[in-house]
């Protein structure tokens, strides 16, 4: 990353496909000079946010990047879910009516896999269910795409950027190839951030939010992305974020949410963020190329 120029007219003219870092494997994702596109929980406008099927939709869709959120239940299992309760996205209320209201901290793993997790978006996913973060971190193998994994709520679970990164290192996503360009640790807790960098220095790590340039200099000491939201961007704050260097030696890049419009899309694209987080993958991938 910037040697932007340099990259993109060298892919031009010799028709190779870059691939390193995230930010640099463009080919398949989107334009070779445009943005990575990412599929915020799975391609989650067409299929239920944070399933199996919703990173299945992605790979039909050609889409590369998944995005997704981690939890713990009661008992010490990571799952996959975005909510800090279980009541919208799943049929919690009916499997368990006086458990009100339905944390999932207070859910035991095993009670956790009874729920139905896809008749909500649409009969055709009834049975779906909240992945664990292995089987989750399985079927993203399986279909070849990269991770950009979200710690949800740190500060409900303490210790999960250890729990996180040891599931990861047991399912061997902490390898030479995994790390150098297909996983990111990213979060809104700066401090979560920072422990997972603390732990493991070889992960890439975002963080989620829009700290001010002044404060940029602190973020790059831990984290490799800044990933605001796309409402809160500008031309300028993307050039002044990419003016930082990070912890491994790069400029910071930033990768924005959620855009699911082409108009929105194609305005993000021309502040040369290095990615855009979408439920709609297609929709945005056919906009910036």
């Amino acid at each position: 990353m910037h040697v932007r120029a340099v990259a993109v007219t060298t892919t031009a003219l010799l028709g190779v496909a870059l691939t390193a870092p995230l930010s640099h494997a463009r080919a398949d994702e989107a334009g070779d000079d445009g943005p990575t596109v990412v599929a915020h929980r799975g391609a989650s406008g067409y299929a239920p946010e944070n399933t199996l099927a919703a990173v299945d939709r992605a790979a039909e869709l050609g889409i590369r990047w998944v995005e997704n959120d981690v939890q713990r239940t009661r008992d010490g299992e990571l799952v996959v879910l975005h909510d800090e309760s279980l009541a919208r996205t799943t049929d919690v209320e009916e499997v368990f009516p006086d458990r009100s209201p339905w944390k999932v901290k207070d859910f035991t793993a095993a009670e956790i896999a009874r729920l139905d997790a896809g008749s909500w978006f649409g009969s055709e996913y009834a049975g779906a269910r909240v992945p664990t973060l292995e089987q989750y971190v399985h079927r993203v193998e399986h279909n070849h795409q990269k991770l950009l994994l979200e710690l949800k709520s740190p500060g409900l679970y303490p210790g999960i950027e250890q729990q996180t990164l040891k599931v990861l290192a047991n399912e061997g996503w902490l390898d030479r190839r995994h790390v150098a360009g297909r996983l990111v640790v990213q979060s809104f807790d700066a401090d979560s951030i920072r422990t997972v960098h603390d732990l493991k220095p070889a992960v890439k790590t975002g963080f989620l939010g829009t700290p001010a340039v002044s404060e940029l200099p602190a973020y790059a000491e831990f984290a490799d992305q800044i990933n605001p939201s796309y409402g809160s961007l500008s031309m300028s704050y993307v050039s002044a974020v990419h003016a930082f260097t990070g912890p491994h030696g790069r400029p910071l890049e930033v990768l924005t949410w959620t855009v699911n419009d082409a108009d929105t899309a194609r305005r993000v694209a021309g502040y040369d963020v290095d990615g855009i987080i979408t439920n709609k993958p297609d929709v945005v991938r056919y906009a910036v190329d």
